[in-house]
């Protein structure tokens, strides 16, 4: 398994040099929301076999276009994760705290269109991962884990620097896996909403290593440390701030 290094502090570094060409204009601020719409929907998806490419992820997302040949569920999961990624930009402006309902919202609009009885409750099956011994909570915990989880945040957004937060965030919510689907989409959007709530920015994980990133995800659940995700993820931070600085620079 390939190893990431801490790049918390480079982060930190690059977020101050972000800030310092803040506060951006809304003109700009709707563009970086537009623009990351794409490339989060269609990142999320393919990390779970989606087949819609990023361009044919834009056509179907900004002009209702089908792509022949390609699966209809292919395009609900497109059209369903930007309604749910426009979400997590209402739940910014309105506070800080997220709660239970936020949780089941987000999914419910990622989900409705796919399985409406499914989308924004909670599973009463228990669920397998091929390719993990893990063993998730039975479907009778979840209402009472979900309740822990979501109560632990204050505490913790405190307790962690922002990056290791929102990687906390996402790895308490996989393993509690309380969706029958959708919980890494889910999952992956709590994390950017946790960034961007902390003045972050969207933070993609690429197809290019979707295997390292199961593969850390899949470690960490059998270790139950964290050390090896914050890690993965203060890298994909760091690229993430790289590429937004290049946008604003022009460059």
């Amino acid at each position: 398994m390939f190893e990431f290094e801490d790049k918390i502090k480079d982060c930190d570094l690059l977020k101050k040099e972000l800030d310092s060409h803040r506060p951006f204009s809304q003109d700009i601020l709707k563009q970086l929301k537009e623009y990351y719409k794409i490339s989060l929907t269609y990142t999320s998806n393919a990390i779970e076999g989606n087949s819609l490419t990023e361009s044919e992820t834009k056509v179907v997302i900004e002009d209702g276009v089908t792509i022949g040949g390609k699966p209809l569920r292919d395009h609900l999961e497109a059209l369903g994760h930007a309604l749910a990624y426009d979400y997590i930009y209402d739940l910014i402006k309105s506070r800080k705290n997220i709660s239970e309902e936020d949780v089941l919202k987000m999914h419910h609009l990622f989900y409705e269109k796919i399985d409406e009885e499914k989308a924004g409750k909670y599973r009463n099956v228990q669920v397998f991962v091929s390719g993990t011994d893990y063993v998730f909570p039975k479907a009778v915990a979840v209402p009472a884990l979900m309740s822990k989880f979501v109560g632990e945040i204050p505490a913790m957004v405190k307790k962690l620097h922002p990056v290791k937060f929102a990687a906390w965030l996402h790895m308490q919510f996989v393993n509690i896996h309380p969706f029958v689907d959708g919980n890494g989409r889910v999952a992956r959007l709590l994390l950017n909403l946790a960034l961007l709530q902390t003045g972050y920015v969207v933070t993609i994980i690429p197809p290019v290593v979707r295997a390292n990133y199961i593969d850390i995800v899949k470690s960490c659940q059998k270790s139950g440390k964290l050390e090896a995700f914050y890690d993965f993820t203060s890298n994909m931070v760091w690229e993430a701030l790289k590429e937004q600085l290049r946008l604003i620079k022009g460059k």
